[in-house]
C-alpha cells in the first residue's frame, strides 16, 4: 500500500475541517463514524476482558460472578498476579514520565470539564489496558469506564486532528463515550443521555442529532455482530399505585445514602493504603489477595457482577443471603478501586442496587396492611436509584430501565426513585463517583460542564497596571498635595522596599478630622488581603466577597505590587466568559 503524501493529507484535513464547520450534516456524519468506531472498540475490549476470564477461570462471558462456588481455589491466584502486573505497568509508566508530566491519565469527564475535550492518545491506552487487565483477572470493577474512555478518546483524537472548535470537540467526545456505553447495553437512548448528563454536562439543541446518531451507529454495529447486551431484564404485570410511588421514593433515599457511603468508603480505603508506604507500593497485590479471600466466600464478588445480577433476580434469595452478598460486593468493589485496580462502578452499582431493591421489597411485604411490592420491580428501581447516586444521570438510568424492560408503566416509579436519589446525593454529598475522585485529587469539578476556561482566567489576566502608589510613612498633608480629590479613588500603600502595606481611600485621607501630620499608612485598609497573578477567577470573587472590597492588590511572591484588580471588572469578565461558553453550547456561534 502506498501512503498518501503528507501535503495531500494536510489538504484533505483542511477541506474536511471547512466542511465540518459549515455543515451540520457533515458533523452528524462524523459522529456516525465515531459511533461506529466506538461500537467496534467496545466489542474488542469486551472480547479481550472476557477472553481473559475464560482463560483464567474457564467460564463463558459474563458468567464469572454467577459461579456457585470456586472449585479450584488456586485459580484465584489470578487476582494477586493481576495486581503484580499492574504494579509492574505502573513502574514502567513512572520511569517514562517526565517530572513535569507525572499525572494521572485524563478521563473523558475531566477532559470535557477542564481540557476542552482533549485527551492524549497514551492516556486512552493506559486506561484501556489497566481496566481490561483488572476486569479480566476478576477484580470487582466494570468495563463501562474504559468503553466510554476509548469511545470518547477516539472522538478526541479525530477532533483534534480536524482542529474542531472547543464546543464541537466536547460534543464529539460526549457522543463517542455515550455511543460506547449505549452499545454495551444495547440501549442507544441510554447512551445518548449518558453523553448529555455525564460527559457533556448539558442538553443542547446542536448536539442532539450527532449524539443520538453516534449512539444508534454504535448499537447497530454490535447488533450486526450479534453481541449480547449487558443487561436483559423482565418485569411483571401490575398496576402502579400511589403507595408504590411513596415506597420507591423511600427506596431512592436509601439508595442515595448507600451510594454516598460507598464513595466515601473508597476514599477512606485509598487513604488507608497510602498511610503505609510499603503497603501502598504493593497495594494491587495486597488487594488481589484480599479479593481472592472474598471470592472464596462468594464468587458473586468477582468481576462487575453481570452473571450474579441475573442469577439473583431469577432465584430471589432470602434477605439474609442478599445482605451477605451485598456486604461482600461492597467490600470487593471498595478494595478493588482503593488497591489500584482500574475500572468503574457503573455495573457494580446496578448489581448492588438490585440487591438493595430486593431486600427492600421483601422487607416491605412484611407490613401488616397487606401492601405488596414486586421484588423484581423493586430490584429494577433500586438499580436505577443506586446507579444515579454513584454514576449520576437520572434520565440515563431511567432510560436504561425502559430500554431493557420495555415497560413504560415502570418508568414513573423509576424516575421517582432516581430523582429522589439524585437530589439527596447532590444536597448531602455534591458529587458523582467520577467527579468525587477528581475532587479528592484536588480538582474543583462537580459536573462535566466546561470550566476549563476558569483555569486561564486569573488575576494576572484581569489586573490593570496604572495604579497610584504612595509610601506608608508619607504624611497625610503631603498625600493631599500629591493625590488631590478626583485624581483617583484609591492609592496603593507600600513600605520603603516597595512591599504592599494596604490600600487607602483618597476621600478618607482628605477628611477634615484626619491629622495632617499622621502617616498615610495609618489609614490603609486590606493590608492582609491580596491575590496573586495566578489566583483563579472563583477565588478572586470569593476574596472580594469576604473582604467586602471593590479593589484588591495583586502581589508577587516577594510581596511587590504588580497590579490592581477591581470587583466590577472581574465580575464582568466572569459573566462574559459564561455567556461565550453558553453561546458555544447552544450553537449560537456559526459552525
Amino acid at each position: 500500500m502506498k501512503w498518501l503524501p503528507s501535503h495531500t493529507l494536510l489538504r484533505t484535513a483542511v477541506t474536511l475541517r471547512q466542511w465540518l464547520r459549515g455543515s451540520e450534516l457533515a458533523f452528524i456524519l462524523l459522529a456516525v463514524a465515531v459511533g461506529a468506531m466506538a461500537g467496534l472498540t467496545t466489542a474488542a475490549q469486551s472480547w479481550l476482558a472476557h477472553g481473559m476470564q475464560g482463560l483464567l477461570y474457564g467460564v463463558a462471558a459474563n458468567r464469572l460472578s454467577a459461579l456457585g462456588s470456586i472449585h479450584h481455589p488456586w485459580k484465584l491466584l489470578a487476582l494477586p498476579v493481576g495486581g503484580l502486573l499492574l504494579v509492574g505497568l505502573g513502574r514502567i509508566l513512572a520511569r517514562r514520565a517526565s517530572p513535569t508530566n507525572n499525572r494521572p491519565p485524563i478521563d473523558v469527564v475531566e477532559a470535557n470539564a477542564l481540557h476542552g475535550g482533549r485527551i492524549p492518545a497514551l492516556d486512552n491506552l493506559i486506561i484501556g489496558v489497566q481496566t481490561i487487565l483488572s476486569n479480566g483477572c476478576g477484580a470487582s470493577v466494570g468495563l463501562e469506564a474504559t468503553y466510554a474512555q476509548m469511545g470518547g478518546g477516539i472522538a478526541s483524537l479525530l477532533g483534534q486532528w480536524l482542529r474542531l472548535r472547543r464546543a464541537d470537540l466536547r460534543n464529539l467526545v460526549g457522543a463517542g463515550a455515550g455511543a460506547a456505553v449505549g452499545a454495551a447495553f444495547g440501549a442507544p437512548l441510554t447512551g445518548a443521555f449518558y453523553a448529555f448528563e455525564i460527559v457533556i454536562g448539558a442538553y443542547s439543541t446542536g448536539a442532539v442529532a450527532p449524539v443520538i446518531a453516534a449512539a444508534l451507529a454504535a448499537a447497530l454495529v454490535l447488533r450486526g455482530m450479534h453481541s449480547e447486551p449487558y443487561l436483559i431484564a423482565t418485569t411483571v404485570s401490575r398496576a402502579i399505585t400511589i403507595v408504590d410511588y411513596g415506597a420507591y421514593a423511600l427506596l431512592g433515599a436509601l439508595c442515595a445514602m448507600m451510594g454516598i457511603g460507598v464513595m466515601r468508603l473508597v476514599t477512606m480505603a485509598e487513604r488507608g493504603f497510602q498511610a503505609w508506604p510499603v503497603l501502598a507500593r504493593w497495594r494491587p497485590v495486597v488487594g488481589g489477595a484480599l479479593l481472592a479471600g472474598l471470592a472464596l466466600l462468594s464468587p458473586q464478588t468477582l468481576s462487575s457482577g453481570h452473571g450474579a445480577l441475573h442469577l439473583d433476580l431469577l432465584l430471589a434469595p432470602p434477605v439474609s443471603l442478599l445482605l451477605f452478598v451485598m456486604g461482600l460486593k461492597i467490600a470487593a468493589s471498595v478494595i478493588s478501586l482503593a488497591s489500584g485496580f482500574r475500572g468503574g462502578l457503573f455495573f457494580a452499582s446496578l448489581f448492588l442496587g438490585s440487591l438493595l431493591g430486593q431486600v427492600f421489597g421483601q422487607v416491605f411485604n412484611l407490613n401488616p396492611w397487606g401492601l405488596v411490592l414486586s421484588p423484581i420491580d423493586a430490584a429494577l428501581v433500586g438499580m436505577a436509584g443506586l446507579s444515579v447516586s454513584i454514576v449520576g444521570g437520572p434520565m440515563t438510568l431511567a432510560l436504561l430501565m425502559l430500554e431493557t424492560t420495555h415497560d413504560f408503566a415502570l418508568m414513573g416509579v423509576v424516575l421517582t426513585s432516581a430523582l429522589v436519589s439524585a437530589s439527596i446525593t447532590r444536597e448531602v454529598f455534591g458529587y458523582s463517583f467520577s467527579t468525587w475522585r477528581l475532587h479528592v485529587r484536588g480538582t474543583d469539578i462537580r459536573s462535566p460542564r466546561d470550566i476549563g476556561w476558569m483555569l486561564t482566567l486569573n488575576a494576572g489576566r484581569m489586573m490593570r497596571r496604572d495604579w497610584t502608589s504612595v509610601r506608608a510613612d508619607m504624611p497625610v498633608a503631603q498625600f493631599r498635595d500629591t493625590v488631590p480629590l478626583g485624581a483617583t479613588s484609591k492609592a496603593i500603600v507600600t513600605d520603603a522596599d516597595g512591599h504592599y502595606c494596604g490600600i487607602v481611600a483618597t476621600a478618607a485621607a482628605h477628611a477634615p478630622h484626619v491629622d495632617p501630620l499622621a502617616p498615610v499608612g495609618s489609614l490603609a485598609m486590606l493590608a492582609d488581603t491580596t491575590v496573586t497573578p495566578a489566583t483563579g477567577i472563583k477565588n478572586v470573587l470569593a476574596s472580594f466577597d469576604s473582604a467586602m472590597a471593590d479593589e484588591l492588590a495583586v502581589v508577587d511572591a516577594q510581596g511587590q505590587v504588580v497590579g490592581v484588580v477591581s470587583e466590577r471588572h472581574a465580575r464582568r469578565r466572569y459573566l462574559e466568559e459564561i455567556e461565550a461558553a453558553q453561546r458555544q453550547m447552544f450553537g449560537e456561534t456559526s459552525r
